[in-house]
C-alpha cells in the first residue's frame, strides 16, 4: 500500500541550513530603510553589537530553524550581526531562565508557545514572569503538530493507535521536550479527548526525540510538521493525524484530529521573540519594528513556507493578550486531564 503521507514537498533541513550557513551568524547589509516614530537616542543607538538569539532546544527542531532563517533578514534590518545559541533542557525553562536574567543588553529569546503558555499553565512556579521578566515583542510564525510513528509501525491511522492504547494502558510511550512542554501537553489532550492513556518521555529536543522515534525507542512522537516533514518524505517516519483545527498544507492527506471528531486535541503552535526587561527603552520597539519589516521579506517568507511553516506578524500587545487567553485555556485543560509539570 502507497504511503499519501510522501506526497509532501518540502525543503530537508540540511539544505536549509547549508544555505543560511551553519555557522548561525547572519551578516548582511546596512540596516533597510523603514519608516518609523519618532526615537529616543537610546533607540537609535540599539544595537550596538552583535545579537544573541537564545534558542532553548537542539539544534535541528522547529524552532532552531524558524531562528536561522529569521536571524538572517534581523541582521539586515538591524544592521548588526545575530548569533544562535541553544540552550535545551528544562522544557525550554534553563534557556528562557538565561535570557530573563541576562544583564546583556543584546540576549534575545525565540521560543515556542511552550515557553509562553505551557509552562504556565502547568507550572506553579517558574524562575521568571512572563510579561514582567520576559517581554513578549512579537510572533513570527505558526506551526501545526502532527501525530507520528515509525515507518514500520503496525498503525495505519489514529483509530489503529488509539484501539492499541485502549489495549495497553500507559504502555505506549511518547516523546516529550521535557516535563510541561508543548508536546507533553498535546499529548495529554490527546490522552483526554480520546480516553486514553500514554505515557510521556522526556527528551531534550526534536532532533533527539525524533531520532528515538525511528530508533524504536518509542512508539509515538509529537512534533511540528516542520521538523518531521524531511523524515515523513524519506519514508522514515508516518504521520497519523495533525494535531490541530485544519489538515496542514504541507500533509494534505494527513486528516486533522478535528476531523477525527477529536477537537479537544486540538493544539496550535506558534513561535516568538522576547526580551529581558532591563533592556533599553525603546529597543524593544525597535526590535519589533525590525521584525515587522523582516515578515515583509519574500526570501524568509518562502524558507519559512518551504519547511511547513506559516510566517506571521502578531505584534506585542497582540501577543501578550493570546498568552493569556491560551494560558488559562490549557489551564484548565490540564487540570482536567490531571497534567502536572515536574
Amino acid at each position: 500500500m502507497s504511503n499519501p503521507n510522501r506526497t509532501v514537498s518540502v525543503m530537508p533541513r540540511r539544505a536549509l541550513l547549508s544555505r543560511l550557513g551553519l555557522a548561525c551568524v547572519a551578516t548582511l547589509g546596512p540596516v533597510a530603510a523603514v519608516a518609523a516614530p519618532a526615537a529616543t537616542a537610546t533607540t537609535v543607538a540599539w544595537p550596538s553589537q552583535a545579537l544573541k538569539l537564545v534558542v532553548p532546544f537542539a539544534p535541528g527542531g522547529g524552532t532552531d530553524i524558524v531562528a536561522r532563517a529569521l536571524g538572517q533578514e534581523l541582521a539586515r534590518e538591524l544592521g548588526q550581526p545575530v548569533v544562535v545559541e541553544n540552550r535545551p533542557g528544562g522544557a525550554t525553562v534553563i534557556g528562557a531562565q538565561a535570557v530573563a536574567r541576562s544583564t546583556d543588553a543584546h540576549t534575545v529569546l525565540l521560543s515556542g508557545s511552550s515557553t509562553f503558555t505551557v509552562n504556565p499553565a502547568l507550572r506553579a512556579q517558574l524562575p521568571y514572569r512572563i510579561g514582567q521578566d520576559l517581554l513578549p515583542v512579537a510572533t513570527v510564525a505558526s506551526a501545526p503538530l502532527v501525530l507520528l510513528v515509525a515507518a514500520s509501525s503496525p498503525w495505519r491511522t489514529l483509530g489503529d493507535l488509539l484501539a492499541e492504547a485502549r489495549r495497553r494502558p500507559g504502555q505506549l510511550n511518547y516523546a516529550t521536550f521535557g516535563s510541561g512542554s508543548a508536546p507533553h501537553l498535546a499529548g495529554a489532550l490527546l490522552g483526554l479527548a480520546a480516553d486514553v492513556k500514554l505515557q510521556d518521555i522526556p527528551y531534550k529536543g526534536s532532533a533527539p526525540a525524533l531520532a528515538g522515534l525511528v530508533g524504536g525507542e518509542l512508539q509515538l512522537g509529537i512534533d511540528t510538521v516542520a521538523a518531521a516533514a524531511p523524515l515523513i518524505q524519506a519514508g522514515r517516519l508516518r504521520a497519523l493525524a495533525v494535531l490541530g483545527s485544519r489538515r496542514a498544507a504541507a500533509l494534505p492527506a494527513v486528516p486533522s484530529v478535528a476531523e477525527l471528531k477529536l477537537p479537544q486535541a486540538a493544539f496550535e503552535a506558534w513561535y516568538a521573540l522576547a526580551v529581558p526587561a532591563k533592556l533599553p527603552e525603546g529597543a524593544p520597539a525597535r526590535l519589533e519594528q525590525a521584525l515587522r519589516a523582516a515578515l515583509t521579506r519574500p526570501a524568509l517568507r518562502e524558507q519559512l513556507q518551504a519547511q511547513a511553516m506559516e510566517p506571521q506578524f502578531v505584534d506585542a500587545a497582540s501577543t501578550r493578550r493570546r498568552i493569556e487567553e491560551e494560558t488559562a485555556r490549557y489551564r484548565a485543560l490540564a487540570h482536567r486531564a490531571g497534567v502536572a509539570a515536574e
